[in-house]
């Protein structure tokens, strides 16, 4: 069975071919290395000891696409390509949106257009937006806080209306939570190219001084300690979640929405200390003002995922730090 993943050298997106070709799936990947590197090809190869075929381009390029298609025997797909950041999406929104949905919708044309309607979105928790209740179920209200997580809702929505105009589809809609850490071995991790939005990347810069400290945005949110609270998961855990969508999305058609995450939250000083207490490295930080579009907390119910794709996280945050500084320590 051959999968088309769309960001294949990205973060989660190695971390999920990795899976794939350890599980026996056939890969094809895409990527344009706007935030990944083509060295974590040769990484994927050598912790697999397997090849794939790789297309360099946009997935907003249709006639790429169907060159893919065409040379291919794709059965799935696994779309992760897309702009991430929640800070850069407040000040580039346009940016995303043209980017996050014109990249889904040529993706989605060129899928019905050779009869491929098995997909697997990479969704996120930001269609929470900010949560009345917690944990989160798949059923709460959807809402966004900022431009990122609003392209993330938008294509939920033109994911819903294309099977309502054609129920021969099957998608599984992954929302993930905050996946961290980096695969065991070292050889691919989160390495993001400037200064990191998201926190583990940051805080291992600067344990790894290559920033001079952490800015820890806001100790003035209603948690235990002022500090955001997240539901961290394992990107290893998470790529095992797209094994269980895939093997979902084969045998059903449907569209279904799955929280990918542990159901426990963690503050953003609780990551930090548990960081500098596994790695034994010290940590700066530095409160500073709120980022727009953040919440207070947020952390899933991961029951659904549970009882419909046997799906469950089990690495613990201890791991998660150690192996997110071992990749920082193995790629100096």
């Amino acid at each position: 069975m051959k999968i088309l993943v769309t960001g294949g050298a990205g973060f989660i997106g190695s971390h999920t071919v990795v899976e794939l070709l350890d599980s026996g799936y056939e890969v094809v990947i895409i990527d344009n290395f706007s935030n990944s590197s083509p060295k974590v090809l040769d990484s994927i190869k050598e912790i697999t000891n397997k090849d794939f075929k790789f297309y360099e381009g946009d997935v907003c390029d249709k006639q790429l696409l169907n060159k893919i298609f065409d040379e291919n025997d794709i059965n799935s797909v696994i779309h992760f390509a897309g702009f991430k950041a929640v800070g850069e999406s407040v000040k580039k929104p346009l940016m995303y949106y043209r980017n996050n949905i014109d990249s889904t919708l040529s993706l989605l044309e060129v899928m019905g257009e050779h009869n491929v309607k098995k997909l697997v979105f990479s969704s996120s928790a930001t269609v929470y937006g900010k949560p009345k209740e917690l944990p989160i179920k798949e059923d709460a209200s959807l809402s966004t806080t900022n431009p990122y997580g609003s392209t993330k809702l938008m294509i939920e929505g033109i994911l819903k209306d294309l099977y309502i105009s054609d129920n021969s589809w099957s998608i599984a809609v992954l929302r993930y939570f905050n996946p961290i850490g980096a695969h065991p071995t070292g050889l691919i991790g989160e390495n993001p190219k400037d200064i990191p939005n998201n926190l583990m990347p940051y805080i291992v810069k600067v344990a790894n001084k290559e920033l001079k400290e952490l800015s820890v945005f806001g100790n003035d949110y209603d948690t235990h300690d002022g500090t955001g609270v997240r539901d961290y998961i394992h990107v290893v855990d998470l790529s095992r979640g797209h094994i269980k969508a895939i093997e979902k999305v084969n045998k059903d058609t449907g569209i279904n929405y799955y929280n990918l995450g542990t159901g426990t939250g963690y503050s953003v000083l609780d990551i930090v200390e548990t960081f500098k207490r596994v790695n034994n490295i010290d940590v700066p930080y530095k409160i500073v003002d709120r980022r727009p579009g953040d919440i207070d907390a947020c952390f899933a119910d991961p029951t659904k995922a549970l009882n419909e794709l046997g799906f469950k996280a089990t690495h613990t945050l201890d791991e998660m730090c150690k192996d997110a500084y071992n990749y920082v320590l193995k790629n100096k």
